[in-house]
């Protein structure tokens, strides 16, 4: 085991998908007791991720463990715990009007959907992701509600999301940006043709503030875990950014470090260093 450096973290961040979970969106047992390890030292883990609240229960699952959560890139804190949504920052009804018209101007024959939240992750009485006809998902997403494209940008979303998926993620992003007029922050967690739009500000880093306030917990005392460019502000942002080895360069490029990849335990690899876990 090689030893640490610096402090042990008082708290750990980790992404979810490419980061803490391997390619077929399961949690390894060394993981797994790596984060326990986490636990029993009295350090807090938390999720910091693109997921909305309603797909954090599988992680819970295989966790064995619900912890805080920030969710949809750090505009909603959840308690896993508790199935309570403690805050949301949402786009609001004329931004998302806006942005949808200059997305359908600049990214031609482009769908939309919204990212939508109620009181608790399974809120049945809030439609939590919309679209539009024609949009085609990046994933399996069963909880669809489908509606026409003004029913979509009709009420406050926590997430706008464009798909394009004859482009690649990161092409989007450079063509739309110029014209957002900080109306709302860019991010993405694929590049197949997917980009998330927040609130202006809103980030991981930004939700991971609001938890680490909580908590009384300084960023410099803060490891965090990711992979993708909707990760880049919580790297920089905390103590000790780690990436993984399979990486987007953009995250590659703000890190202190790079790790194994997520189907090599590279989190655990990492945490190890604190931490004692049992394997």
């Amino acid at each position: 085991m090689s030893h640490p450096t610096h402090p042990a973290p008082r708290l750990v961040a980790s992404d979810v998908d490419g980061t803490l979970l391997n390619h077929h969106e399961r949690l390894s047992d060394r993981t797994k007791a790596a984060v326990h390890a986490v636990i029993d030292g009295g350090a807090t883990f938390v999720l910091a991720t693109g997921r909305p609240p309603r797909w954090i229960s599988p992680v819970v699952e295989q966790l064995g463990y619900a912890p805080m959560s920030v969710c949809a890139n750090g505009a909603v804190i959840y308690d896993a715990s508790t199935d309570r949504i403690l805050s949301a920052i949402t786009l609001g009804i004329d931004v998302l009007g806006e942005l949808a018209e200059v997305a359908e101007s600049v990214l031609q024959g482009c769908g939309l959907a919204a990212e939508r939240v109620g009181e608790s992750a399974h809120d049945a009485a809030t439609p939590q992701f919309v679209s539009s006809p024609g949009y085609q998902h990046a994933w399996l997403n069963p909880d669809n509600t489908e509606m026409s494209a003004l029913e979509v940008l009709a009420a406050p979303a926590v997430k706008l999301l464009i798909r394009c998926p004859q482009m690649s993620s990161g092409d989007m992003a450079d063509k739309l940006a110029p014209h957002v007029h900080g109306n709302a922050d860019i991010t993405f967690s694929t590049d197949n043709g997917l980009i998330e739009l927040s609130a202006p500000g809103v980030t991981k880093a930004s939700g991971l503030k609001i938890v680490a306030d909580r908590l009384g917990v300084d960023a410099a005392d803060i490891v965090a875990f990711g992979d993708m460019p909707n990760d880049v502000p919580m790297l920089a942002y905390v103590g000790r950014g780690v990436a993984m080895a399979n990486a987007h360069p953009d995250a590659i490029a703000v890190a202190d470090e790079v790790t194994a990849s997520n189907a090599e335990d590279g989190v655990a690899k990492v945490l190890e260093r604190w931490f004692n876990a049992s394997r």
